[in-house]
């Protein structure tokens, strides 16, 4: 039988393109003390810790045998989790199952990236066929030499967004605009959120519109940055959290289901058998499991705020609809009628999200801790202004095929 278990404390770093005032052990631990005080949780009083990065990335193999000493982990149990763009995910779910099962009674989970120690082209780009690839499509955009070597650089991860965006676009009928709106959106929201990297106040649609053309439909102002920074929860069992935390943020459900590798994807470049890579049957069944556990049977209705996974703006629209928030593929024309903003009917992502700050191998649990942070009404100046009673995150990995899904609310779900 699976006991109850909620975060009562929430850290994270100043996120930026480069944070050269600290190395990789004193980021993480930046995030890890703020989560203990703010937790109101001592180092002793922790059982184990899950971690996890993308370490290539970061340019450090087994990078936790070096930062252990900064966070407490000697003589404690550690758990290192690395899935791709959903590691933070993952560790985030690994803290709460260490805590459900009764391993552990608190857990810290903490996840990080710091690109600007590393010279892995794969933080940005990935498979270097597909990079050179839009390098040579971009010529036919016109843009100038300074952009277009920038802009190449994020051959891979702009690629398979396109080509899942079109998909999207096909199928919903929603247009490049669109896109525009949810990445001012994002900009507009991180300028409210303190810890966020590319923070853009009173950001317009207009002046994302400006911006180059990377990849159609994708122009510059819509990509997310490659930020450093560090994420950390502290998760504890039901006993523990009602005596140390006002408001925890109750674990209702959890649940990582993974597409079949798409055809951008394998060893000969042939791929397998997913042709759409809009249709996310993962991140739907993901949900559907989530919710089931926490015992919502209606998402619109019941969930009361959204943090996705959204590098690209078009996936804030699209996996927004498979979290069952909007109907399939009308979640664009509820965004023009305002009800993704932060006083909106479901808002989505009003922390910037990934749009605005990407530290890769904590942007998953940043989704977890900043639904946390909804809910136990700690958000500050993002806050949304209703009460939040559930809130779900997500994460996506892979090329866009590993998923996780996580439902925290207000009161516990009930466990049988």
């Amino acid at each position: 039988m699976l006991r109850n278990a909620a975060i009562i404390g929430c850290g994270q770093t100043k996120h930026s393109g480069r944070r050269r005032d600290v190395n990789q052990a004193e980021l993480v631990s930046e995030a890890v003390h703020n989560a203990l005080e703010d937790a109101q949780v001592s180092l002793k009083e922790v059982n184990a810790l899950v971690v996890g990065n993308m370490q290539g990335f970061g340019g450090v193999a087994n990078p936790d045998l070096w930062i252990g000493d900064w966070i407490g982990a000697p003589g404690k149990p550690v758990l290192r989790i690395a899935t791709g763009g959903t590691t933070g995910g993952s560790v985030g779910q690994g803290g709460f199952y260490s805590v459900m099962s009764g391993l552990y009674d608190i857990v810290v989970a903490t996840a990080w990236e710091k690109h600007s120690d590393s010279k892995e082209a794969g933080a940005t780009t990935g498979l270097l066929h597909v990079a050179l690839a839009n390098f040579f499509h971009a010529f036919g955009y016109g843009l100038s030499m300074k952009n277009l070597l920038a802009t190449s650089a994020v051959g891979a991860a702009a690629g398979v967004a396109a080509y899942q965006a079109r998909f999207y676009m096909h199928r919903s009928g929603c247009r490049s605009e669109h896109f525009d709106m949810v990445a001012a959106k994002a900009r507009r929201n991180a300028a409210r959120n303190k810890y966020a990297h590319l923070q853009w106040p009173n950001c317009t649609p207009e002046d994302i519109h400006k911006t180059e053309l990377i990849v159609d439909p994708f122009r510059y102002g819509h990509v997310c940055p490659a930020s450093d920074g560090a994420s950390a929860i502290v998760i504890a069992c039901e006993d523990i959290a009602l005596k140390k935390c006002k408001r925890p943020a109750w674990v209702k459900g959890l649940a990582s289901y993974s597409d079949e590798e798409t055809q951008m994807q394998s060893e000969s470049g042939g791929g397998v058998g997913v042709l759409d890579p809009s249709e996310q049957m993962g991140a739907r069944l993901s949900a559907m499991k989530a919710y089931q556990q926490a015992g919502i049977k209606d998402p619109k209705q019941e969930i009361d705020v959204a943090e996705i996974y959204q590098p690209f703006p078009s996936q804030e629209l699209l996996f927004s609809e498979k979290l069952g928030l909007f109907d399939e593929g009308k979640a664009w024309i509820a965004m023009e009628k305002g009800e993704t903003e932060i006083n909106g009917r479901m808002p989505c992502d009003p922390s910037g999200g990934v749009n605005a700050t990407n530290a890769i191998g904590s942007s998953a649990l940043q989704r977890i801790l900043e639904a946390g942070l909804q809910v136990m009404g700690k958000a500050e100046d993002h806050q949304v202004p209703k009460k939040v009673r559930n809130a779900v995150a997500h994460g996506w990995g892979g090329v866009t095929n590993y998923i996780t899904v996580t439902v925290l609310g207000e009161t516990p779900a009930p466990r049988r």
